[in-house]
């Protein structure tokens, strides 16, 4: 299962960590804005490592990086 998911019924269809209700766009934000991915993980405690690790490899592919 790719830990990238698309679903219109979820977030409007944005790019989302597992279907959850956490955007790529969200977690990018958030480590941009100066958090750690340990801090992350502990805000979203569904979260794993890998996943924000797929949600920077996702966004940096979508935007040419």
């Amino acid at each position: 299962m790719s830990r990238i998911t698309s679903d219109p019924s979820i977030m409007g269809g944005k790019p989302c960590i597992r279907g959850l209700r956490i955007t790529v766009a969200c977690i990018v934000r958030l480590l941009a804005n100066g958090a750690s991915i340990a801090e992350v993980l502990t805000e979203y405690p569904e979260l794993q490592e890998p996943d924000i690790r797929a949600a920077l490899a996702w966004a940096g592919r979508s935007h040419g990086a």
